[in-house]
């Protein structure tokens, strides 16, 4: 049976999400981040980055959530959650799939950092680090957030989902970064599309029922 090495608040939140979507039993093993968010050292037991999204099935050990997607909806969605080859649809949800982690999610994992440095930072550092900080944050990482979340704004003005009229596997990959900029990047100022996007998922019922399995999932809260 496919294992989900699941790491509270993380990625693999996503995957859950698909099996549920799809209906594939699987088993969860828990880790919990550590107190400075990292995860547990025993992940590198099944993966040497010892990150997380990992999963186990029929021998392999799948990591990277585009890459655990992709395995997953080849091996057991029949067909479900990916648009028909040769179609404007699939170049989409393939762009989608990648860009979720290539490029949506640097900006927001560098507005998480930039944030935390200077409460974590020795008392007689914190000022500067505060000053560091917050200048990296005005002139770098918040108008490369302001200018993906536009992005995303116009791309659902074109359809009702990332990929086209059906709601698909890129949805599920395009979560993550929509959630983390509510949490910490003000989405819902100016953005009403991408604001419904999340009330659409989180009102799945198989959304739902990856909440119940995964437990407390916030991102960057």
């Amino acid at each position: 049976m496919l294992t989900v090495h699941h790491l509270n608040n993380s990625r693999s939140q996503r995957v859950l999400w698909l099996l549920e979507e799809l209906g594939v039993p699987y088993e969860i093993v828990r880790y919990q981040r550590q107190p400075d968010m990292r995860a547990p050292k025993e992940l590198r037991a099944i993966h040497p980055l010892g990150k997380s999204p990992v999963v186990t099935d029929n021998g392999n050990t799948i990591a990277e959530s585009g890459a655990i997607l992709e395995y997953i909806i080849a091996t057991y969605g029949n067909g479900r959650l990916i648009p028909q080859a040769d179609t404007p649809e699939r170049l989409r949800y393939t762009y989608w799939l990648h860009y979720a982690e290539g490029s949506a999610m640097t900006p927001l994992l560098l507005k998480l950092l930039f944030t935390l440095m200077p409460k974590r930072a020795p008392a007689l550092l914190r000022p500067l680090v505060r000053k560091v900080s917050n200048t990296a944050l005005s002139t770098l990482v918040n108008p490369q957030i302001k200018q993906h979340m536009a992005y995303w704004e116009g791309e659902l003005g074109k359809s009702e989902w990332f990929a086209g009229s059906e709601f698909s596997g890129a949805d599920i990959q395009m979560s993550f970064p929509l959630e983390a900029a509510a949490a910490r990047g003000g989405l819902e100022d100016g953005h009403p599309r991408c604001v419904t996007f999340l009330e659409r998922i989180h009102a799945r019922p198989a959304y739902a029922r990856a909440l119940e399995k995964g437990g407390p999932y916030q991102v960057g809260r």
